[in-house]
């Protein structure tokens, strides 16, 4: 028969050997938190974006946008109103999509979107804008009744055509710079993939 301090030997090798299993498993029991992913976790507002040159013409064209459309909806008589409908089309369509891209912008939702290149739907966007408000513009200024609202309506539009104007020269150039870093960085990992292939070669000569 065992005594007792084999039996509290036996023991103690058998506490020590759990122990050390226990602590080489790689199922640990974790004390941290499960903390649960909410859907506008993410979303924060961007005011460096706001205080950049793209957010303070996107804010300046949203503005002006509409006023030009306030403008054009004051008026409550017309004849012919095709210049009048055509610049209110014009007015609201860039009032809605320059809105909310500049929303996108601001809370930094196209981040969650990779996929879409927004530097080339901004520019497309900008570029289309100022083409139509100049259009629109200038189809007002030519068929109107010298109204007060006409007036207006057809200042706000060639203002706001200038700050496209302006904000379709920085996409550009922007969507240039973009595509040029990434053309290098292609060209790059190219060139680096095609000198680990020599070197591989290089070190095994047998396969040549």
């Amino acid at each position: 028969m065992r005594t007792t301090e084999e039996t509290e030997g036996f023991d103690g090798e058998a506490s020590n050997t759990s122990m050390i299993s226990g602590a080489s498993s790689p199922y640990q029991p974790t004390t941290e938190p499960v903390h649960s992913r909410s859907v506008l976790g993410g979303i924060r507002c961007d005011l460096e974006y706001i205080k950049s040159y793209f957010g303070v013409l996107k804010v300046v064209e949203v503005v002006l946008s509409l006023i030009g459309f306030i403008c054009i909806e004051t008026i409550m008589m017309c004849s012919p109103c095709g210049g009048v409908y055509f610049f209110e089309f014009v007015s609201c369509s860039a009032f809605v999509v320059t809105g909310v891209l500049l929303v996108i912008f601001s809370l930094n939702l196209h981040i969650k979107v990779p996929h879409i290149n927004w530097s080339l739907t901004d520019l497309v966007n900008t570029a289309a804008s100022t083409f139509f408000f100049f259009l629109s513009s200038l189809v007002l200024a030519c068929i109107n009744h010298k109204t007060g609202a006409e007036i207006a309506a057809v200042v706000f539009g060639f203002l706001v055509t200038g700050v496209y104007g302006i904000n379709t020269f920085l996409a550009v150039r922007r969507w240039r710079l973009g595509n040029g870093c990434q053309g290098t960085a292609q060209t790059s990992e190219y060139m680096r993939a095609r000198t680990a292939s020599r070197g591989e070669m290089e070190a095994r000569p047998e396969l040549a």
